[in-house]
């Protein structure tokens, strides 16, 4: 495996990381957890290195899961997690004050079975608490060892500038992919310019990009695609003009469409890191195969004009969630 640097921190990851969310919460009933847990060690052996949750997966259990996993492998690899939504009557909230920083960054030492947390992200900007107070938290926690690296989820540019100037940052977790690409507008220009890395979540956008949908999907009330308006039957069909482009350009690179979905990622920048996730193991294996794929100038540019006609139907998230990013 490939590895890459985010940005001007030093950390060092594998190309492809792993996204662990779902194997825990969010798509559907829970898997087996041994099997979840010989997964991550199965992703160890292939050589990947960045695994990413938050405490707010399960709530807890993703934290758990990985903490167990991970416990013998704990020098060779970066564990994300994040902190910034807690559960207040059964809701998700918001809550950056610094005093629940400390109290979440506790929590996720002990759950993940570690002394020091390597990327801990603001999983959601809380504009109720100045970024400034956030940062300066965080700075305190790096100098007490519990935390190596910091990042922000879903922030805004102005944001990341001000959180930036206090301690720098490591990352920015949001998502993009080939039906995602608003980061280009102002995120990736931002980024390059801070020597910040980027770890796009979502980089297939939530599986649709592998082809494994069509109009006639259904998806359970415990599976969060039931909500987003991108997996409407009507935006599936009209969206699959997206699937067939990628299918075209997988055939002729003998890949699949995801790897192509994650190669593009790879080639926009040298500091991305995707973290797609996934529940088993020949899908790991597909993903892990996308790093020693290339595209040339030319496939990515036959790629992009392809891209100008097609328009995406639907909105990424519901309205309510859309709200809490960008901030």
């Amino acid at each position: 495996m490939k590895t890459r640097k985010l940005g001007n921190s030093g950390l060092e990851v594998s190309a492809i990381g792993l996204g662990c969310m779902g194997m825990s919460y969010a798509y559907g009933q829970a898997p087996d957890k041994k099997e979840m847990i010989a997964l991550i060690h199965s992703a160890v052996e292939r050589g990947v290195t960045l695994f990413d949750t938050a405490e707010m997966y399960g709530p807890y259990t993703n934290e758990e899961l990985l903490g167990e996993a991970l416990a013998l492998y704990r020098d060779k690899v970066v564990i994300a997690t994040k902190f910034g939504i807690k559960m207040q009557d059964g809701k998700q909230v918001q809550d950056s004050r610094p005093e629940q920083i400390r109290k979440s960054i506790e929590g996720s030492l002990k759950r993940l079975n570690t002394e020091y947390i390597d990327l801990y992200y603001q999983h959601r900007v809380d504009t109720t608490i100045p970024i400034e107070d956030v940062a300066g938290t965080i700075k305190d926690l790096i100098q007490e060892g519990k935390i190596k690296h910091w990042g922000l989820s879903e922030a805004g540019v102005k944001t990341i500038r001000r959180a930036h100037a206090v301690h720098p940052l490591a990352a920015i977790e949001s998502e993009y992919s080939l039906w995602w690409r608003r980061p280009e507008e102002e995120l990736l220009p931002t980024l390059e310019e801070l020597g910040i890395g980027f770890v796009p979540f979502s980089p297939l956008g939530k599986g649709f990009l592998s082809g494994s949908f069509n109009k006639d999907s259904k998806f359970d009330s415990s599976d969060f695609r039931s909500i987003v308006p991108r997996f409407t039957s009507e935006a599936l069909e009209a969206n699959q003009v997206l699937v067939d482009l990628l299918k075209k350009v997988a055939e002729q690179k003998n890949a699949t469409p995801a790897q192509i979905s994650l190669t593009w990622l790879l080639a926009q920048k040298p500091w991305i890191v995707p973290i797609p996730g996934t529940t088993k193991l020949n899908r790991l294996e597909e993903n892990i195969g996308a790093a020693s794929i290339t595209l040339t100038s030319e496939e990515l540019r036959n790629i992009d004009s392809a891209l100008e006609q097609i328009k995406v139907v639907g909105d990424r998230y519901p309205e309510e969630l859309e709200k809490r990013t960008g901030q």
